[in-house]
């Protein structure tokens, strides 16, 4: 046949395409019911977050006692010298742009800074943020990699080790984190911001509120603050999780909805070009005939 190679060819190719069309469409079901369990995660822990942001920072505005002494160490606000910046991004890929934009959030941030203190360190929590301040040259304190999909309380609870023991040693002046906030199934939004020293907010949230302490305000921030600090970055760590799960999700259904689209381009050229096929064999038999008849 006429060009048989060329439609086996395309034969082949909509049989490869197709077959990467399964594969998507599952990851793309996969990422799916993970976003479900992770977004549901990241959910529920926004009120308790948001309400011990509240609360811890209102207390925070109590930050000296009857003795002008700082009731405790973790709201210590100094020249900032060195900075530590949590980055918090995916260990695998597939997510879109997810990795790149959070990676080029956080260097930003880093340049803003380099100019104005003695030192940036990077502390990454995930492989693709690990990789990306490797190849730049960032002093990296510690990595994490290997978080989960669900992440538990208990996982985070290491970094959030590392930088307050940085901080309280004089190491660190300030902790900043970033993250992919989830906003939904198509947003996620880098996010970066401090989390040491604790500032108390600004605006409605900074009117001042009478608290009766029991026991006393500097034995309950010895024990919140640590904890705060903690659930910060274990609230950052479910929203990027769940941005993560969203992306991979829309990004699969987007390299389905490709495949097949090129599916049907090369069922078109194939059938063109089995046509085309099919006339040229028909041309011959006719030339055939027609020599036979002229003997």
């Amino acid at each position: 046949m006429a060009g048989g190679g060329s439609v086996r060819a395309i034969r082949d190719r909509i049989r490869s395409v197709s077959s990467t069309a399964k594969v998507t469409r599952a990851m793309e079901l996969v990422a799916a019911s993970k976003m479900r369990r992770a977004q549901e995660r990241a959910l529920a822990s926004r009120p308790y977050s948001e309400q011990m942001i509240a609360v811890l920072s209102q207390l925070a505005t109590f930050t000296t006692g009857g003795d002008g002494a700082l009731l405790h160490p973790l709201l210590e606000q100094r020249e900032v010298k060195s900075l530590a910046y949590i980055h918090i991004t995916a260990d695998r890929g597939l997510a879109g742009g997810l990795n790149s934009n959070m990676n080029r959030a956080g260097a930003s941030m880093l340049l803003e800074y380099q100019p104005k203190v003695d030192r940036l360190s990077v502390i990454p929590a995930g492989r693709k943020g690990r990789d990306f301040f490797r190849r730049s040259g960032m002093s990296i304190t510690a990595e994490f990699g290997e978080l989960g999909d669900f992440p538990a309380f208990e996982d985070v609870r290491p970094i959030a080790r590392v930088v307050i023991d940085d901080f309280l040693s004089g190491k660190v002046d300030q902790v900043m984190i970033g993250y992919q906030r989830f906003v939904n199934a198509a947003v996620q939004r880098p996010t970066i911001k401090q989390i040491l020293p604790v500032q108390p907010p600004a605006g409605e949230a900074a009117k001042p509120v009478e608290f009766i302490f029991e026991p006393s305000p500097k034995e309950l921030l010895a024990t919140l603050l640590p904890r705060f600090v903690e659930m910060q970055i274990y609230a950052a760590v479910l929203e990027a999780r769940a941005s993560e799960q969203s992306a991979r999700m829309v990004a699969m259904r987007q390299a389905t909805d490709a495949a097949k689209e090129m599916v049907g381009d090369l069922t078109l050229a194939y059938n063109k070009a089995r046509q085309e096929g099919i006339t040229g064999e028909l041309l011959d038999i006719v030339g055939g005939v027609a020599a036979l008849e002229g003997k």
